[in-house]
C-alpha cells in the first residue's frame, strides 16, 4: 500500500469515528410551522422561485423578519404523515457547512421544507445572467472542492448514508459569502405510491451502483460547466465529447469561460480537467469513490497552492 493510499484510509478511519463519537449528541429541533404561516411569508404563495415537477420553491419573509427559502414536497400518500417526518427527522440531522440547512416544515393541504435563505442564489444565475457579477477562477475552483466534500459527508459520515441528490448548477446556491451549498437532497426514495425508507442494505447497493456513478458523473458535468460556463442541461453531451478529446490542453483559451478572462492558473485548470475526466469515466467503471475524487482535488489544489 503507497503511502497516498494509507493517508486516505488514515482520514476515513478518523472522520468515521468523529462522527460515530457526535451521534449521541443533540439533534436540532425542526421547528413546525403552521399553513398558515407559509402561506403569509410567502405573500399568499406568490413568491415564486422556481416551478418544477417535483413542487414549488418560494421566498419567504416570517413576521419575526426572519428569510428563508420554502419547497413544496411531493411523492408522499397524503395520509402518510410517517414518512414525512422520517424525511423530517432525518434532513434535520445533516449539518454540513456546504449543504442547505433545513430549518422547519409544515403540514397540511401540502407538505413544505423550510430552508435557510441563501442570498445569492444558485450558480446557475451567476454563470449564466450577464446582470450577475461574474465569479472568478478562486470561487469556482472552491466551489468544486466544497461541493466534493459534501458529497464525502452525505456518503460516508451520514447515518443512514445519502445518494438522493441533485448535482447542477441550478441545485447549487451561494450565500452572501459565494460559499457553495448542496440544495436538492432526499433520504427516502419513492417507487409509485410506495415510500422507501433507507437501511444499511440498500445503502450499501445504491453505493456500489449506478445512483452513485451517476452523482460522481453530475459531478463532472459541474466541474466542466465552472470551467467553461456552459450549461450542462440533457446530460451534458457536447460538454462530455470535449473533454475526452485529446488534444484539449492546446486549445485551453479557446474553452475557458469568457467571463474569467486570463485570470486563472493553466495548472490548476489542468488539475480540475483531470478530476472532471475521472467523474465521467466513473459510469464505465465497477467501483469509485466521492473520498478519493475528493482527496485526488484537493491533494492537486494542495500542491498548486504550495509552489506560490
Amino acid at each position: 500500500m503507497d503511502a497516498e493510499n494509507l493517508l486516505l484510509k488514515i482520514r476515513i478511519f478518523l472522520l468515521t469515528w468523529l462522527h460515530l463519537r457526535s451521534q449521541n449528541g443533540p439533534i436540532s429541533l425542526v421547528k413546525h410551522f403552521s399553513y398558515k404561516d407559509i402561506k403569509k411569508a410567502t405573500d399568499g404563495f406568490r413568491r415564486i422561485i422556481d416551478n418544477s415537477s417535483r413542487g414549488n420553491s418560494y421566498k419567504a419573509r416570517f413576521e419575526n423578519g426572519v428569510v428563508a427559502t420554502i419547497k413544496e414536497v411531493k411523492g408522499f400518500n397524503e395520509c402518510d404523515d410517517a414518512s414525512f417526518y422520517r424525511e423530517v427527522q432525518l434532513l434535520g440531522r445533516l449539518h454540513h457547512r456546504h449543504i442547505v440547512a433545513l430549518s422547519g416544515f409544515s403540514t397540511g393541504p401540502k407538505r413544505y421544507l423550510v430552508f435557510e435563505n441563501m442570498e445569492r442564489g444558485s450558480l446557475k444565475e451567476h454563470l449564466s445572467d450577464p446582470l450577475k457579477t461574474p465569479l472568478n477562477w478562486r470561487t469556482r475552483l472552491q466551489i468544486a472542492i466544497g461541493i466534493a466534500a459534501a458529497l464525502e459527508y452525505l456518503h460516508f459520515f451520514c447515518d443512514p448514508p445519502v445518494y438522493h441528490v441533485s448535482i447542477s448548477s441550478s441545485t447549487i446556491m451561494l450565500d452572501e459569502n459565494l460559499t457553495p451549498k448542496l440544495s436538492d437532497i432526499s433520504l427516502i426514495r419513492s417507487a409509485g405510491n410506495q415510500v422507501i425508507l433507507p437501511n444499511s442494505s440498500s445503502c450499501i447497493k445504491e453505493c456500489t451502483g449506478q445512483t452513485c456513478k451517476n452523482i460522481i458523473f453530475q459531478l463532472g458535468l459541474l466541474i466542466l460547466e465552472l470551467i467553461t460556463g456552459q450549461s450542462s442541461e440533457r446530460n451534458g453531451a457536447d460538454l462530455v465529447q470535449w473533454v475526452q478529446e485529446t488534444y484539449i490542453s492546446r486549445s485551453m483559451h479557446k474553452i475557458m469561460d469568457p467571463d474569467i478572462g486570463n485570470n486563472y492558473d493553466q495548472t490548476e485548470v489542468h488539475s480540475l480537467l483531470n478530476v472532471a475526466r475521472l467523474c465521467i469515466k466513473s459510469m464505465d467503471r465497477p467501483k469509485i469513490y466521492t473520498s478519493q475524487i475528493l482527496w485526488y482535488l484537493q491533494k492537486k489544489v494542495r500542491m498548486v497552492r504550495d509552489k506560490h
